[in-house]
């Protein structure tokens, strides 16, 4: 991690930071303390002419992210979803970091999925086209199969790019190691920032996630009205290529198009909102990168998205708590809000639920009294954390992401309908949620799967409870209970005996 390569890497990085103005950005966007940016500028400084001066026409820190090539592209990306790391200001500016770079040869291309198919290209598919889109990762063709003559998308890797990547981001280590271990760096969190982009990039650079992404995507969604994914086809696809059903239809962010083709616009607005809280809630799994450029419209009017790369993910007891929270807005309900942040354990239990009431109020409160079509939900997430924040809660990235994609989904829903009222369209969305996760069916369903769990876990609960009643008893003496628990609670009997157990405890509470 520490060798020359990755101090050279940084001195450049440091230097085109530098040269193109983006260094105070990026210092103020942290917050970084005053040794740390006295300590880089005077590292940096004599160093600056190596820098890469970027394209002039662009903000500071894109223009240097984009010098800088895929890596820091990916890296600029990947921060923009991430408003509690590098402030709401410079995250807004790395939303628009552009992704389009030049194209690597077709034959290249061609060589790369010969190699992974482990066929000649020619046998598979009849004709492949030149590159269409060309990003920091990899490109994609439109082809047509020899078998069947239907066209399809291949997605694939540009040559070197995971060794690239591996470069890019030992020295990125190496630069949050070096920040930690100056006066006051470790607030930064440059460790996590770093491991939260690996861990990204890593899902990116095999495209066997993302084709598994999609499809469980696919199978979530199959039965949505107005909504389909073009069909990933896995015989033709490997780790660095990605075949799929070829999209035809308008560009969702063009306007013109969508009213050439007589699609209902207003319609379109609220079903791509309706459908993306459906996901979120219903399903936990989201398209955590909804924008236009990632949606086209069918000729039959239905909303087509593609690329599957960021996908978000939040387990069920999280989606229950944040559509009470919603639900709790929509009616105006701030006690009720306040309590459900307590209960679920996200602010601690020591502040006044009563306190932190009167402070949700002054988030909504404004909000509300605008007029309905600028009401933003997306805003409204933001501000709440924000509170959050001051009463204790910490940092939750899985809502982090659902909140930018949310204030995605919204700009483009009032780019086809400025007038959108986004509480309306949500409203009914939350609603039927709740009605199906929060109540007596609910709590049925729920005990049903714990006796399931419970069930697979009937063998191993003696041991369990010995253990635990052991750690808990005096170090030389054992309560005689232990033999009778063990004798009692063994096998299926152990889950017939703790299903009971939570059965009796959820009617006597």
């Amino acid at each position: 991690m520490r060798g020359p390569h990755n101090i050279w890497r940084l001195i450049r990085t440091g230097a085109t930071l530098e040269r193109t103005g983006a260094m105070t950005v990026v210092m103020e966007a942290f917050n970084a303390p005053l040794p740390v940016r006295a300590v880089v500028r005077a590292v940096v400084w004599p160093f600056r002419w190596i820098g890469i001066k970027g394209d002039p026409a662009m903000p500071p820190a894109t223009r240097a992210l984009t010098a800088l090539g895929p890596a820091y592209i990916k890296f600029g990306q990947v921060l923009s979803t991430r408003p509690d790391v590098v402030g709401e200001a410079l995250a807004n500016q790395l939303r628009v970091l552009q992704d389009s770079l030049p194209p690597f040869p077709l034959e290249v291309a061609k060589a790369s999925i010969a190699s992974e198919l482990e066929q000649p290209w020619d046998a598979v598919f009849s004709e492949i086209s030149e590159p269409v889109a060309a990003a920091s990762i990899a490109q994609v063709h439109k082809a047509r199969l020899r078998d069947t003559g239907e066209y399809v998308a291949i997605k694939v890797l540009r040559p070197g790019i995971e060794r690239a990547f591996r470069k890019d981001v030992d020295a990125f280590h190496l630069a949050a190691w070096l920040i930690e271990h100056l006066p006051g760096g470790r607030r930064l969190r440059p460790r996590d920032v770093i491991t939260h982009f690996e861990g990204v990039v890593l899902g990116e650079l095999d495209l066997r996630l993302e084709s598994a992404s999609a499809a469980e995507f696919a199978a979530n969604t199959k039965d949505d009205k107005g909504f389909r994914l073009p069909e990933i086809k896995w015989r033709h696809s490997a780790r660095r290529v990605m075949t799929l059903g070829w999209v035809e239809g308008a560009p969702m962010g063009d306007n013109a198009a969508l009213d050439a083709a007589g699609h209902n616009r207003a319609e379109l607005g609220e079903r791509v909102l309706r459908l993306f809280l459906m996901h979120a809630l219903r399903d936990g799994y989201f398209h955590g990168d909804m924008h236009q450029g990632n949606m086209k419209v069918g000729a039959d009017g239905a909303i087509i998205a593609f690329d599957f790369g960021i996908m978000g993910h939040i387990d069920e007891y999280t989606r229950r708590v944040y559509a009470q929270i919603l639900f709790g807005f929509i009616r105006k309900d701030y006690r009720r809000v306040a309590e459900v942040h307590f209960e679920a354990g996200y602010v601690p239990a020591n502040r006044d639920v009563d306190e932190f009431a009167r402070a949700l109020r002054a988030v909504g409160e404004p909000i509300f009294g605008m007029n309905a079509t600028q009401i933003s939900m997306g805003r409204l997430l933001a501000y709440l954390f924000e509170v959050t924040e001051r009463f204790g809660m910490e940092t939750r990235t899985e809502l982090i992401l659902l909140q930018r994609t949310m204030v995605v989904v919204e700009g483009v829903a009032r780019s086809l309908n400025p007038q959108i009222n986004i509480w309306e369209v949500a409203r009914p969305v939350v609603e039927d949620y709740i009605a199906k996760s929060i109540g007596p069916r609910a709590t049925l369903r729920d005990l049903s799967r714990t006796a399931q769990v419970l069930a697979r876990f009937g063998p191993r609960l003696p041991g369990l409870v010995e253990a635990a009643l052991i750690r808990q008893s005096s170090p030389t003496r054992v309560e005689p209970t232990n033999s009778v628990l063990r004798t009692v609670i063994s096998g299926g009997a152990g889950a017939v005996l703790g299903a009971g157990l939570v059965l009796l405890t959820v009617w006597l509470s």
